[in-house]
């Protein structure tokens, strides 16, 4: 056992492996980060704000986490970023893509800036960050990828359509990434949440009702419940991710794996 920033961290699976996480200063993204950490990665934490990914790095150190600093919409600052990481930390053998925005509307009400930047975080970022990684893991003939989807992106939700089109569009172009790349050995994999508390989910809650209709269902808006009856907490999904990027997935590419409690009856 090693202390880390006061932490102590298990050296296993991933041990000197080299992390990208985006979207690492809260929410997901952090729980991922803390995760790869526990088990041995050296994480780079990138946000588009840097309170949060400097905190993380300031807790574990720099051997550990370093805080970058990048909107995942410019190609040419996550190039940058990429470029930095190797060459300061090592090959990149984990890309987890968590970045994304959400802002609701019904569709006749969306406008341009809100589908615009919906999907241009939470597609294009994800492209990005995916084509930076990929040129430099195949080339090498190892690595994997994992994009933080949603449970929307399979099923209709109301008032989110942008946002659920822009995790369609996620997950598909990480599955078809993933193709190209299968006889390189970089595996792409995709984990899709419900509702997890994370600020994001708590912007949505309007009362101190909206937990328990989440958990129950809302049929004026044509939602299911979440049967296990709890709502996700980031560490489940976070757990998720870690299982798809490590060698006990090995033989998992192009997988869409529900962390929702089974709340889209998937069959």
């Amino acid at each position: 056992m090693n202390g880390i920033g006061g932490t102590a961290v298990q050296q296993s699976e991933l041990s000197g492996r080299v992390a990208l996480v985006t979207g690492a200063g809260q929410g997901i993204g952090e729980a991922v980060t803390r995760a790869l950490v526990a088990q041995g990665a050296r994480v780079a934490a990138l946000d588009w704000t840097p309170d949060g990914v400097k905190r993380l790095e300031a807790e574990f150190g720099r051997d550990t986490v370093t805080a970058h600093t990048a909107d995942v919409a410019d190609s040419a600052a996550v190039e940058a970023v990429v470029d930095e990481v190797e060459r300061t930390a090592g090959p990149l053998a984990i890309l987890v893509n968590v970045a994304g925005v959400l802002r609701t509307s019904p569709v006749v009400e969306i406008t341009d800036e809100i589908w615009e930047r919906t999907f241009a975080v939470n597609s294009t970022g994800v492209f990005n960050a995916s084509r930076a990684a990929a040129r430099r893991m195949a080339e090498r003939r190892s690595g994997c990828i994992v994009t933080v989807g949603s449970n929307a992106a399979g099923v209709p939700r109301t008032s989110m359509a942008a946002y659920a089109a822009s995790k369609a569009a996620a997950t598909m172009f990480t599955k078809c990434l993933g193709l190209e790349l299968g006889r390189s050995g970089v595996r792409c994999n995709v984990v899709s949440p419900g509702s997890t508390d994370t600020a994001m989910q708590r912007d949505l809650w309007t009362d101190e009702q909206a937990p328990l209709r989440v958990i129950e269902g809302d049929p004026a808006s044509y939602r299911v419940g979440i049967p296990l009856g709890r709502i996700a907490e980031p560490s489940d999904v976070a757990d998720a991710v870690t299982f798809l990027v490590s060698d006990r997935a090995r033989h998992i590419t192009m997988h869409d794996l529900y962390v929702d409690g089974g709340a889209t009856l998937r069959a």
